[in-house]
């Protein structure tokens, strides 16, 4: 495996080769398969929101328990050397989710992870393209070489807007296959898909093996907090333990 870590320690992103057209293949198939589960199953999580094509899916999380394929995928193999080659220590699954990004569906305020991931200081995430990113179906913008520090944040927990006019953003367009890395770190957004195609990405964070298994602990803070805190105030979609998306409410 070769994967260019100096570029990941300067920039604070890297993209890699991921996955063979079958394997993509594959992939595909098991996104379909998951899009169609029930909202109310037993654990995993469902979000939708409103957009001019009407309520549609934005985002499925908590899945591996609930398939083989994606816990394989995630959880051994290229995918987990990667992500301990890039923390430079062993590496453990935090979390995993499924952004679809379809025609119409919103974007993310600018943001670093870190915030919204308890527990852990050493992480980093990734976005595995399922469709091409691209600049007209929203795909991420990040600020290289911003990765190592906390910067200040508004009152839902994105990045200050007077920090984010000063930063140079740089659209990074994915094929499908292929995966972005990122620094929990690194500050990133999104615009929403303006195309007539979804933008369909899967999402795993890992973390340092050392600090310990804490993808369960983490679901059960997330399931936690939403439920103290309810629905906010302006309407929009909550999904993450900061509000960064920017999608309508359903």
């Amino acid at each position: 495996m070769n994967v260019d870590v100096a570029h990941f320690v300067e920039k604070g992103w890297l993209l890699t080769a991921t996955l063979d057209e079958e394997g993509l293949g594959r992939l595909r198939g098991w996104v379909d398969e998951i899009a169609s589960w029930p909202d109310d199953g037993d654990g995993w999580m469902h979000h939708r929101e409103r957009t001019t094509n009407g309520a549609v899916l934005c985002r499925s999380e908590n899945l591996i328990p609930f398939h083989q394929g994606l816990r394989d995928l995630l959880t051994t193999g290229p995918m987990l050397d990667t992500a301990s080659a890039l923390l430079g220590q062993p590496a453990v699954l935090y979390k995993e989710k499924i952004n679809y990004k379809l025609p119409g569906g919103g974007g993310y305020a600018p943001h670093q992870d870190a915030p919204a991931y308890p527990f852990i200081d050493a992480h980093v995430s990734c976005m595995v393209a399922v469709d091409d990113a691209t600049v007209e179906n929203g795909c991420l913008e990040v600020v290289p070489a911003m990765h190592h520090e906390l910067l200040p944040v508004d009152g839902v927990g994105c990045i200050a807007p007077d920090v984010v006019a000063e930063m140079t953003w740089v659209s990074v367009e994915v094929p499908a296959g292929w995966t972005l890395w990122f620094h929990s770190r690194t500050p990133h957004r999104s615009g929403p898909n303006r195309s007539v195609e979804p933008r369909r990405a899967l999402y795993p964070t890992y973390n340092a093996a050392a600090e310990g298994d804490l993808r369960d602990d983490y679901y059960r803070e997330k399931l936690a907090r939403f439920a103290a805190e309810g629905a906010r105030a302006d309407g929009k979609v909550k999904v993450s333990l900061i509000d960064d998306f920017q999608g309508d409410s359903v």
